[in-house]
């Protein structure tokens, strides 16, 4: 059996520089795009629904102290759009889908220390501690949730 016969998709270019479908120039590019557009997502969608929230006065004007259950709502619809953002992250991919949910994961979770860092001990209009620290603590797991529901309906489809 010769190599066409063991590799029948593979062009000999491919063979020849040992190409996978996870290497080159192109599935980086599309790798940084899957997980930017889904840290996109989750900004816009939270930032947007907040200033919903604000604007019909649901929540105080902005940087003005708010109770602990606004906050929980604010919680709860970051935690929707993280897990969404993760999803859209892994149907992005090109490959790997969990992996590149995660590494959005892993941006949020950077991003949620440095807030809480630098909201720790600013004032009661940057919310309860627990917020911040709930942030920090969901990001991960809802980047996982994310990847999962991406990987399950991979896994339907074959």
């Amino acid at each position: 059996m010769n190599d066409a016969e063991t590799l029948p998709t593979s062009t000999p270019s491919e063979r020849e520089i040992g190409m996978s479908e996870t290497k080159g120039p192109r599935h980086t590019f599309q790798s940084a795009a899957a997980v930017f557009a889904g840290i996109v997502v989750v900004i816009v969608l939270s930032i947007g629904t907040d200033f919903i929230m604000h604007a019909t006065r649901i929540f105080p004007p902005m940087f003005k102290p708010m109770s602990s259950a606004l906050f929980l709502v604010a919680m709860t619809y970051r935690i929707v759009y993280a897990i969404a953002g993760s999803y859209i992250t892994a149907r992005l991919a090109p490959y790997n889908p969990m992996a590149h949910a995660l590494l959005g994961g892993a941006a949020g979770f950077a991003v949620s220390i440095t807030g809480a860092v630098f909201t720790w001990n600013s004032g009661p209009e940057f919310g309860p501690k627990w917020y911040a620290l709930s942030l920090v603590i969901t990001a991960i797991p809802c980047a996982w949730v994310g990847g999962k529901l991406r990987t399950m309906q991979l896994q339907r489809a074959h």
